[in-house]
């Protein structure tokens, strides 16, 4: 594999995991806290309904978590195209 076929495959496999990674944080953060929020309001965890706390600090945690998530592919992604430090 030349350099630019090298670098293309690199920048594809990455789009595809920042579009997984968008998909799943509007899921949790639309779905779960405002499509899905009368259902998940029914389960309450520690005195709190579910819905309720997925539309204010849910989805802010979901996406720190994929933001650590993110960088561990990006790693394991770099090294797979030689692009690492």
């Amino acid at each position: 594999m030349n350099n630019k076929e090298r670098s293309k495959a690199y920048w594809k496999e990455n789009i595809r995991y920042v579009l997984i990674l968008l998909a799943i944080w509007f899921a949790v953060s639309y779905g779960a806290g405002i499509l899905l929020k009368e259902e998940l309001d029914a389960i309450k965890i520690g005195g709190f309904k579910v819905g309720f706390w997925f539309a204010q600090q849910g989805s802010m945690y979901v996406f720190v978590v994929l933001i650590f998530v993110y960088v561990r592919l990006m790693n394991k992604l770099d090294k797979k195209y030689g692009y690492d430090e």
